[in-house]
């Protein structure tokens, strides 16, 4: 499915700048009324893809949100950009431009789910297409709170609650704890995955709307995230994980046996729609998602204009385990032999800071680029889908889920070490599970930072260094290096950073306070 401006989005849904207007006026423009859209199938058709449309937005998946996972221990941000440094060294105000726009976009998606669930039941149409598109409207106002609660909201304020019953109100107060918009999200993401059909259901057109193991995956992660303030939903974490195995849609792993192709085959255009890919961004030529050129070589070594941004780190390159095929597979280091525009090289670079590149998306580069690269270097989509919920990450959910209950979560974390080739565990441990996620996620929107935040173990984290490789010849392949700090040491006060500060423009027009002590 592509994420076209449609009619229903550009003439229904108008974006506005206010918080008010951004997720509670919709003011009818154009030729389209709003009292004579909701009557056809088409209609709710045309809603239902309403939804996604901020999904392949360069200030949302497409690096939006991204910048905020570029805190963690895994990146930097690769060139010098003042706004990026404040987000990344905990002294943001919310008024960066890099981020100061998912907070606000998440809320007009918001918005049109409620719109959805507000119009649609009483529509004379197809009872299963009535079902479905409700389901999407379920699925899409969960997944944008759990990206907005988790990163903005905690025990002492979530973040504001818009549903069908206030959504005409002009202010939106902040529930007393980010518990009220769990227990919301829990419920919405229920309702969609009773209305929604399996993705074997989907062909065509329909694929990348959502469907009913994209709606358990996001409870069970929810669970996990609501765990930090109560402990019995590590059960109900399992259960949900648990649940997209046996849901009937066949989700397995990539796995051929053979370790080093079978993971890099995980995140080429081929795999898509395969059974590892739970929710992505879906890409094309013209429209998608930029991550790919914006992890590629600044400039791209003169033949395509990647962006250079968010460069691993030397500790993470560190941090895989001896043999662990995906290293290569997740990240280019000197020398490293790859093909780039149908040529092979080997890689290099003058521009990293670090002296190593995300390599997950370069797959659309390994071939001439008019075969899968958008034409405009300013708007680097490619032809991959991005991932945002793997099949594998629902696996070391339901891992860490068992583990926080004392049981083993030995056979869901072997089943990703299996892929990796890697010796299987007995009895593992928290600690294996964190390296296990940290290897198996690295590059990708399943948030390192949140990662570390929720363990609590980003405090110590931060305080070391960030370190990465200075070579004596940055264009040798060959070239020796030396170890460098890349980046200094960080405060991260736990009681403040845990939470990003709420953009000042939607404090100012929803009336609610800042998080505490930012």
């Amino acid at each position: 499915m592509k994420y076209p401006a449609l009619l229903f989005t550009a003439l229904l849904l108008g974006a506005a700048t206010s918080c008010q207007d951004d997720f509670t006026d919709l003011t009818p423009q154009g030729t389209i009324t709003y009292a004579n859209f909701w009557k056809t199938d088409a209609d709710a058709l045309a809603a239902a893809n309403a939804l996604y449309g901020y999904m392949n937005n360069d200030d949302m998946f497409g690096r939006g949100f991204f910048w905020l996972i570029n805190a963690s221990d895994d990146m930097v941000t690769g060139r010098v950009r003042a706004t990026a440094a404040n987000v990344r060294n905990f002294t943001a105000t919310g008024d960066e431009g890099d981020t100061n726009k998912m907070y606000g976009y998440s809320y007009r998606v918001i918005r049109r789910a409620n719109e959805v669930l507000k119009n649609v039941p009483a529509m004379s149409i197809d009872e299963k297409l009535k079902n479905r598109v409700l389901g999407e409207a379920y699925f899409m106002r969960a997944f944008s709170y759990f990206h907005i609660a988790t990163r903005y909201g905690d025990q002492r304020a979530g973040v504001p609650l818009v549903t069908v019953e206030n959504m005409d109100q002009n202010t939106f107060p902040r529930p007393a704890s980010v518990v009220a918009n769990y227990e919301l999200m829990e419920q919405d993401l229920k309702k969609a995955a009773e209305l929604l059909p399996l993705v074997t259901a989907y062909s065509g057109a329909d694929l990348g709307h959502a469907h009913k193991d994209a709606a358990l995956a996001y409870l069970a992660k929810t669970y996990v995230f609501w765990a930090q303030y109560d402990k019995s939903k590590w059960v109900l974490a399992e259960q949900a994980a648990e649940a997209v195995t046996q849901s009937g849609s066949g989700r397995a792993l990539l796995n051929t046996g053979k370790p080093k192709e079978d993971f890099h085959s995980v995140f080429t255009i081929q795999n898509n729609w395969s059974k590892e890919y739970i929710w992505s961004v879906v890409s094309g030529k013209q429209d998608g998602s930029i991550l790919p050129g914006v992890l590629l070589e600044n400039k791209g070594w003169g033949k395509y204009n990647g962006w250079g941004y968010f460069q691993p780190t030397l500790d993470l390159y560190e941090s895989f385990e001896a043999g662990d095929p995906r290293r290569e597979a997740t990240i280019l280091s000197f020398g490293d032999e790859f093909t780039y525009l149908g040529q092979k090289q080997k890689y290099s670079s003058t521009n990293s800071l670090t002296g190593f590149q995300f390599s997950k998306y370069m797959e659309p580069y390994t071939y001439p680029a008019t075969e899968h690269l958008n034409a405009n270097g300013d708007k680097p989509t490619t032809d991959l889908n991005v991932p945002l919920m793997r099949y594998a990450e629902v696996l070391l959910l339901q891992a860490e889920a068992q583990i926080m209950q004392g049981k083993s979560g030995d056979q869901a974390l072997n089943a990703v070490r299996r892929r990796a080739g890697l010796p299987l565990l007995t009895g593992a441990t928290l600690a294996d599970l964190k390296r296990e996620r940290r290897s198996e996620l690295a590059g990708e929107f399943a948030d390192r930072h949140a990662d570390l935040v929720r363990w609590g173990d980003a405090q110590a984290a931060y305080a070391k260094p960030q370190r990465g490789r200075e070579y004596a010849d940055k264009a040798n392949p060959a070239s020796t290096y030396k170890v460098v700090e890349v980046w200094p040491a960080r405060t991260f006060n736990p009681a403040v950073h845990h939470v990003w500060p709420i953009p000042p423009i939607d404090l100012n027009n929803s009336k609610i306070a800042q998080n505490q002590g930012w």
